[in-house]
């Protein structure tokens, strides 16, 4: 009976319904992996954290390690750096805004006054009683908002603990990635059987080259971004002008959304101090950088870098932020360009033809490959 039911299902049907099941496996497994890293998101993120900076340092790192330079003075030289980079960037800000915020302050209830002087006597022709009802129902808003984000950081409990701690972890693993990178991927490798670690050290070694091309490049992206917009602040006379460039630098570190929220503050700054004219000026200057990055940059730095059509990081990014928020949007692309280089090499089985990586010389300096020691 069961022979003539199967024999009378279409062929077409039978398919769909044996990849559907399949289909439906994976996407659970995948929704499980998901659930499983919210849950641990205070480890994951520091964990990815780290290995996203490690990325960003290698390039500086191996070239100390290349010259001769002990490890533990590599190390040094490369965390120190960063962190007096990051320490002087931000004392620039602080100097800028220090200095410039007096006039900025006084400029922005210059602006606000005129604006309530235009809708009253303007076409509008509002009402004192109604801008004053309608700002103070802004107010209560905003009240609102600000007991609700402050009662839920209080049901957290220890969310500063929280961020301490994963400060805390991000830098232990930064420092044992860099120290012992070798160490940790050959203990990683010896979890797999045995006749699978030849294919899971390749594409190890493909999805870390990718991770630091993609670093590199997006460091490279970020300047750009960052320089452009900050020196037509400059030029144009936008105050807290560095402030801005800064914000760009590290906004552009979530893709396409980060350049464009931070480059937003610029012409809003522009409009409040300096007026229409310059904050349309401003606006051109953020829309021209972004059209360099969106049909330049992007295309032939990053589309080669991580091997992900831009329309493809366009969807990972909003997928990741829907899911994880911040964390996910800036983890995305990288993630995803990993997960798309692993899958190619693993499909045209990358370790039977030797494919060598720039980054054979890198975390793995000091592993012998799988293939050819066979442990």
């Amino acid at each position: 009976m069961d022979t003539e039911i199967g024999a009378t299902i279409p062929r077409g049907l039978r398919v769909a319904t044996a990849y559907s099941w399949r289909l439906l496996v994976v996407a659970g497994a995948i929704a499980v992996g998901i659930w499983l890293v919210i849950q641990l998101k205070l480890l994951v993120i520091p964990l990815l954290v780290a290995i996203l900076i490690t990325a960003l340092l290698w390039p500086a790192f191996s070239f100390l390690l290349r010259h001769r330079v002990p490890r533990w003075l590599a190390i040094v030289i490369a965390v120190l750096g960063t962190v007096a980079v990051i320490g002087g960037l931000m004392s620039l800000v602080v100097w800028q805004i220090t200095e410039q915020w007096a006039s900025v302050r006084d400029r922005t209830v210059a602006a606000v006054d005129g604006l309530r002087d235009s809708l009253v006597h303007g076409p509008l022709h509002l009402t004192e009683h109604q801008i004053d009802t309608w700002l103070g129902q802004l107010w209560h808003l905003l009240q609102q908002q600000a007991e609700l984000l402050w009662s839920g950081a209080l049901a957290i409990g220890s969310t500063v603990g929280h961020i301490g701690a994963g400060l805390l972890l991000t830098l232990f693993i930064l420092l044992t990635l860099l120290a012992d990178g070798a160490g940790i991927w050959r203990w990683a490798t010896r979890l797999f059987p045995k006749a699978a670690r030849p294919a899971v050290d390749g594409a190890g070694r493909a999805g870390w080259t990718t991770v630091v091309d993609y670093a590199r490049t997006q460091l490279l992206v970020a300047t750009i971004d960052a320089v452009g917009i900050g020196l037509g602040a400059f030029l144009l006379g936008v105050p807290l002008a560095v402030p801005v460039a800064v914000l760009v630098f590290l906004g552009s570190f979530v893709p396409i959304v980060g350049a464009v929220v931070t480059g937003a503050v610029a012409v809003f700054l522009a409009l409040v101090y300096n007026g229409w004219w310059i904050a349309l000026w401003m606006l051109v200057v953020v829309l021209g950088v972004q059209q360099l990055e969106g049909h330049v940059l992007q295309p032939l730095l990053m589309g080669s870098a991580v091997k992900v059509h831009p329309l493809g990081v366009v969807l990972v990014v909003a997928g990741g932020a829907m899911i994880a928020g911040i964390p996910g949007a800036l983890f995305a692309v990288p993630l995803a360009a990993f997960v798309n280089v692993v899958g190619v090499y693993l499909s045209r089985r990358g370790w039977e033809r030797g494919e060598q990586f720039a980054a054979d010389d890198l975390i793995w300096n000091t592993v012998p490959r799988t293939r050819k020691s066979g442990a």
